[in-house]
């Protein structure tokens, strides 16, 4: 009997084998080029930067210059068509005024800057006393930048700030932010980090370590446009307490404080 029919049969199956190989193949290869085309997300936009230590007004009024004129206040309903907000602590009094219990809301909802609070810590505090009614010690460490009064968060050197639209409450964002420390000892240690509202760090920026008795530091950034949702301030090392002592006490942190907070007019986030 002729055995030409199974050699056709064996024949075919394996042409058929041979096309099933080479579209799974050709499916791999497309595979893998899905697998290898994704483009890496743009980076976020360069931001300018202003920094000082020892005598840092001069640099903190072209930082003002930066963030645009005019100062817009409290009783300015944002968003303001141009200008910069400020918080310096010294309208703070009352029971207010050296407790752990200083309202996060503060500055949106008395004083309406359109700033909020946050903090994993104990509270938040602003002090006339340098702190020095914490521990006695801190009264030689801190100093006030302008007026008498100074802000930390107590627990934790983390405090973070978001917005609104000033005199609203809708969710806005700033372009710039820059903030005056006392006593930077630690380099790298105090810092500002910037976030959009998807939550994607932008950058960080980091404080001067001090240079002169007053032991004033300086940093701010701005971005060319409004992009930043929320900023995370870390002020030192440590966590101010009345058990804690600064590295220049002889302690083994780096307790830092802060006065001025400086940033563009909050818009509404889109």
């Amino acid at each position: 009997m002729s055995t030409w029919p199974y050699r056709i049969a064996r024949e075919q199956r394996a042409i058929r084998t041979l096309l099933v190989g080479a579209v799974l193949a050709v499916g791999a290869c497309d595979d893998d080029a899905d697998d290898a085309y994704n483009p890496v997300e743009p980076p976020p936009p360069s931001a300018q930067i202003i920094s000082a230590t020892g005598p840092i007004t001069a640099k903190v009024d072209e930082y003002r210059a930066l963030l645009g004129e005019p100062r817009n206040g409290g009783n300015v309903v944002g968003p303001a068509p141009s200008g910069r907000r400020e918080v310096n602590w010294d309208g703070v009094n009352g029971a207010n005024l050296n407790s752990n219990t200083f309202p996060a809301d503060f500055f949106a909802r008395t004083t309406k800057l359109g700033l909020q609070m946050a903090t994993p810590g104990a509270g938040l505090r602003v002090s006339d006393t340098d702190f020095s009614d914490i521990a006695t010690a801190f009264g030689d460490v801190f100093n006030p930048f302008s007026g008498t009064k100074t802000f930390v968060a107590v627990g934790s050197p983390i405090t973070d700030v978001t917005f609104e639209v000033a005199g609203g409450t809708a969710p806005a964002l700033v372009a710039g932010f820059g903030v005056v420390f006392s006593d930077v000892d630690v380099a790298n240690a105090t810092k500002l980090e910037a976030f959009d509202k998807a939550g994607k760090k932008l950058g960080t920026f980091v404080a001067p370590v001090l240079s002169d008795a007053t032991g004033h530091s300086f940093v701010g950034f701005k971005f060319p446009s409004a992009i930043v949702a929320r900023v995370r301030i870390t002020s030192g090392t440590g966590a101010l307490g009345a058990q804690a002592l600064d590295i220049s006490n002889g302690g083994t942190a780096d307790l830092v404080v802060m006065d001025d907070f400086l940033y563009s007019e909050p818009v509404p986030a889109q």
